[in-house]
């Protein structure tokens, strides 16, 4: 990162419903966190795919998209990511086509591999049934993955084999650009295949799930120049709470810990107000949980940000924050940006790789 061309943030969001609200105030927030991060300076702004979670409102990311879109003047707008095993790649390639054709230039297509639901949501957005009610689902699996991936790409005209479906049909309408395809995961799977066809890869390091430094690598050693991209690209993405000082950036964080602490235990519960998140009977062991996120003040962010862009030579990194208000989240926006364009402009020279952090980054854990 260097005075003049600080490291692209972007910012991913799920229009968390939080306690008490419902879904369209959820949409709603979503829209205003997007003209923000518009206004800001983000380059990128990505919406996820989940379903039959009462928390989570983003279902549908090319609805969604194109609502964003709409409201916005110069941010990209993406999928972190469409879930490919629940879709026709076909029909996937027409909606993003036609987000390209809407705004060109402005449109990512962020594709995972994993279902974005449990076994029996899954079965149902994919066939309209559910075995649970007697109908059987036959989709196609999760190892036809590259298979879809490379047909889809196909459809959009990145063409990648001799013949297949896209020699017969093409997504219309027909866009002058093509979306940026981006390959995303959390293992070394995704790692390596975004790497074997020249595709840019976003990590989800905002899980906390570790294995971030260790995927980044495997896509690098298996990265192939492609038409669409010269040299590996690395997106690595990171939950952020940040707050005028540290305390209170740890109390705001508190809803979205134990939020993750439920999910890591199988537990879905709403995203709480901070005092009710810290009177939780299991709020103990969700503070203890160890974490990679980046909580405190607006100089922390900046450290853990140079650190994390420094343990994984990313080319953008990608804020994740979860907060119970939309105010609080529209802030920790503001201060996180800028706190990263002043400390640009006060650094001569690259960042230098720092000590690997312990537990959550900069500061100690909520």
């Amino acid at each position: 990162m260097s005075a003049a061309e600080p490291l692209p943030l972007g910012v991913l969001d799920l229009a968390t419903v939080s306690h008490g609200a419902t879904s369209a105030q959820a949409l709603a927030e979503t829209a205003e966190l997007a003209r923000a991060a518009d206004r800001l300076g983000y380059r990128r702004f990505w919406v996820a795919e989940h379903h039959n979670m009462d928390t989570v409102a983003s279902t549908s990311p090319a609805v969604l998209i194109a609502h964003l879109a709409a409201q916005t003047a110069q941010i990209k707008l993406g999928s972190g990511g469409v879930m490919l095993p629940n879709h026709s790649p076909a029909v996937i390639a027409e909606q993003f086509a036609m987000l390209e054709a809407l705004h060109p230039g402005r449109i990512d297509l962020g594709i995972g591999r994993a279902p974005g639901s449990d076994r029996l949501s899954a079965a149902a957005v994919r066939s309209g049934g559910s075995p649970a009610h007697g109908a059987v689902a036959d989709p196609w699996q999760v190892d036809d993955f590259p298979s879809n991936l490379i047909d889809l790409m196909g459809y959009l005209g990145d063409v990648r084999t001799t013949d297949g479906p896209w020699s017969d049909f093409a997504a219309t309408p027909a866009a002058e650009t093509m979306p940026q395809v981006v390959l995303l995961g959390s293992s070394g799977y995704s790692a390596q295949l975004a790497g074997y066809l020249g595709l840019p890869f976003a990590f989800a390091n905002h899980f906390g799930g570790g294995g971030t430094a260790q995927a980044v690598e495997q896509y690098r050693q298996r990265f192939e120049p492609s038409a669409v991209l010269d040299e590996p690209y690395i997106i690595v993405s990171v939950a952020t709470v940040v707050a005028e000082d540290a305390q209170r950036a740890r109390h705001l964080s508190a809803p979205g810990r134990l939020r993750r602490w439920g999910i890591r235990t199988g537990r879905f519960w709403p995203l709480y107000s901070p005092a009710e998140a810290q009177a939780h009977p299991e709020w103990e062991r969700a503070a203890a949980m160890p974490g990679n996120s980046v909580v405190g003040d607006p100089d922390d962010a900046v450290a853990g940000l140079e650190q994390l862009a420094a343990e994984t030579g990313a080319a953008e990194l990608m804020v994740h924050t979860t907060t119970f208000g939309l105010p609080e989240r529209i802030e920790s926006l503001e201060l996180t940006m800028q706190a990263w364009q002043r400390r640009a402009v006060d650094t001569t020279g690259p960042v230098e790789a720092a000590e690997p952090a312990t537990s959550d980054v900069s500061v100690s854990a909520p």
